[in-house]
């Protein structure tokens, strides 16, 4: 998986489609990430026994990365992943730009 926590990502696919946020969490074994202010639900939570009532929370929950692509640093558009050799080590590269992420 090429996405990581903390990468700025755009949506391109389902009902968050445009929106932007940043990387939460990511689950490489079921190819999921958590992106904030995306795939937001409301969720009922049950009354707990300190006295506190049940209440509706929304959260975030998890998008395929399917459907998110890594914004380009340079222009904020959509863009691809790639590998270059730096040195002994090798960087993630945007390909529109060609500029190193992190």
């Amino acid at each position: 998986m090429k996405i990581r926590k903390e990468d700025k990502v755009i949506v391109i696919a389902g009902k968050d489609k445009g929106k932007t946020g940043k990387v939460l969490k990511a689950f490489p074994a079921e190819d999921m990430v958590v992106v904030e202010g995306v795939n937001i639900k409301k969720k009922h939570q049950k009354a707990t026994r300190g006295g506190k009532k049940g209440q509706v929370i929304e959260k975030t929950f998890p998008i395929h990365v399917s459907n998110v692509m890594l914004s380009d640093p340079k222009s904020n558009k959509p863009t691809r992943i790639g590998k270059k050799k730096v040195g002994d080590k090798f960087v993630r590269v945007a390909k529109k730009s060609e500029t190193v992420i992190k």
